[in-house]
């Protein structure tokens, strides 16, 4: 009896391990989260960075399936480095990295419907020819 007891509390602590962590990895997409971080020196903590390379199991599929902000994957591997993590703390380089990616995702968004219409519309030919 104790130790199915204490095989649930292991269950519900990994689990909300795996919350959490999932939650920061993704908060990481976040420039002005990463500039908030920099100006309070997390990134100049050892074991904080320690941490940061730790959570790069995240990029492992059976973890990346969960994510849903794939900028994250990216912002954490510049993390890694030193120089990134120290221009992280100039508002400029957050504003700068915020503006890329919505350049990125509208990019990305318009690209994507034209593939959508394209594919409707060879489909749509297809039905059309084949009847």
């Amino acid at each position: 009896m104790v130790a199915a007891v204490a095989m649930e509390t292991d269950d519900a602590g990994n689990r909300l391990r795996f919350q959490l962590q999932l939650e920061f990895v993704q908060c990481l997409a976040n420039p002005n989260y990463l500039n908030f971080l920099a100006h309070r020196g997390y990134f100049k903590d050892k074991a904080f960075v320690n941490y940061l390379k730790y959570l790069l199991y995240w990029k492992e599929p059976e973890y990346a399936k969960y994510l849903k902000y794939p900028q994250c994957f990216h912002m954490l591997e510049l993390l890694q480095y030193e120089h990134f993590r120290k221009e992280l703390v100039s508002a400029q380089c957050a504003k700068f990295i915020d503006k890329q990616q919505i350049l990125h995702w509208q990019h990305y968004s318009r690209k994507r419907m034209r593939l959508q219409q394209a594919l409707a519309e060879q489909q749509q030919q297809n039905n059309t020819s084949g009847k």
